[in-house]
Formats: structure tokens, C-alpha cells, sequence
């Protein structure tokens, strides 16, 4: 049903993630990052109020692994849900329950980890992680990257029809929130990688105008000379 990538950026300190699903808009439901703290991942049968209380836990200091530890021990329904999360130390934490849906699998890396369920193959995850360690470019070319790899190694077992790109840096406020709600013609991902093509050489300066708009780039808006 769903299969997801999420890492701490090694040259930036940036955290970002990756989604794709047969379900509609599976990035509003299942990623969550917060600036200078880490990225949680809730799927599978989805409890969206898992992915903030991991952040919470990070954010008050513990390990990405302590703030999974209890999560895992405190949230009702525990067996029905997959999580993932990365802590600002780049320390990964994955967590798949008893009745995680079909064939499952999670891929822990350096500063990233990868994870799945209802896949063509346990392979995806790990196709995830190799994608995005071997790719250059920016680090949400990266991201792309390995969503790419899954799809390529196999992906959901059926069609996906949304997708998600999310970024968070050093603004409270989400850099990059790209999303692809629901593609009719299961093409997601390839319409996913089109959006950060065309939001990728304006994202400095959406950030400027938050921050400084008289000096920032207009990019043609109407009214604006």
C-alpha cells in the first residue's frame, strides 16, 4: 500500500521524505518533519497522530530509537502500524507490526531508512536506500531518486496514485511540500519528479519572500514589475 523513504541530509542538516501510494494522498496522511529535529513516517494502517509524537519525543531530546521504543509501547493498535523516523543526529528508528498488511520489509541505512508494505517484493526498501546513496544532484534530487528505485525494483504490488516530496531546513516552515494527490493515470511519481523539476531553481526564492520580500525574485507574477 505504500512505500516511503526518509533521511537527514549529511551537507545540510536538512530532513526530507519520500511517499508513494495506491491510496489517495498518501503524503497528507503519513510524513512528518520538523526543522532541526528529524522526519517520521506513519503507514500502513495509518495513525496520522504517530508521526508529531515521534517529533515531540525528538524534539525533547531522545533518540530516534527511544522515541520509537515508546511510541511502540505506549500507541494503541501497535501490531497495525509501520513507522520510521531519523533524529537529528542522522540516527534511524523502523518499527513494522504483526499485521502489517501483505509483503513487508524496512531498510536502515546511514542517516536514512526505507520501508514498505503490500510490495511487488521484500527488495523495494533496500532498492530505496541503494537509489538514494548512489544519486547526486541536491539532496531532493536525491529523494527523487530513490522513490525512482523503488518504483523500478518493483514498488506496490498494484498501481500507485499518489505520491509526496517533503523538505524542512532551517525555516519553521516546510521548504519543499510536494505533493501529487491522485494520478488517474497511475503515473504519480513521474508527475512528482516534474513538480520538483519546476519548483526546484525557485525554492531559494519562495524562501526570500517569506523572509525578505522586497529583494526577492518575482518570477514573472502578474503585478509584480
Amino acid at each position: 500500500m505504500t512505500f516511503s523513504l526518509l533521511a537527514r541530509c549529511p551537507e545540510t542538516g536538512a530532513f526530507g521524505m519520500v511517499i508513494s501510494s495506491s491510496s489517495p494522498a498518501v503524503a497528507a496522511r503519513c510524513a512528518y518533519a520538523r526543522a532541526g529535529v528529524g522526519v517520521a513516517a506513519t503507514q500502513n494502517i495509518t495513525d496520522p497522530s504517530l508521526g508529531p509524537r515521534l517529533l515531540d519525543l525528538m524534539e525533547a531530546g531522545v533518540s530516534a530509537a527511544e522515541a520509537m521504543a515508546q511510541v511502540v509501547a505506549e500507541a494503541p493498535f501497535i501490531e497495525y502500524r509501520q513507522l520510521l523516523c531519523v533524529d537529528r543526529q542522522g540516527r534511524v528508528a523502523s518499527h513494522s507490526g504483526a499485521k502489517t498488511l501483505g509483503v513487508w520489509a524496512l531498510a536502515e541505512g546511514q542517516g536514512a531508512v526505507a520501508g514498505g508494505n503490500l510490495l511487488a517484493q521484500k527488495g523495494v526498501p533496500a532498492a530505496m536506500l541503494a537509489g538514494y546513496e548512489a544519486a547526486s544532484g541536491s539532496f531532493g534530487d536525491r529523494l527523487i531518486a530513490s522513490l525512482q528505485a523503488g518504483a523500478a525494483a518493483g514498488g506496490e504490488a498494484g498501481p500507485v496514485h499518489s505520491a509526496g516530496l517533503l523538505i524542512v531546513d532551517r525555516e519553521s516552515w516546510p521548504v519543499a511540500w510536494l505533493r501529487q494527490d491522485w494520478s488517474e493515470e497511475a503515473r504519480p511519481i513521474e508527475e512528482l519528479t516534474r513538480a520538483w523539476q519546476v519548483y526546484q531553481p525557485q525554492m531559494a526564492a519562495y524562501i526570500q519572500r517569506a523572509k525578505d520580500p522586497e529583494w526577492a525574485p518575482s518570477y514573472g507574477v502578474p503585478g509584480n514589475e
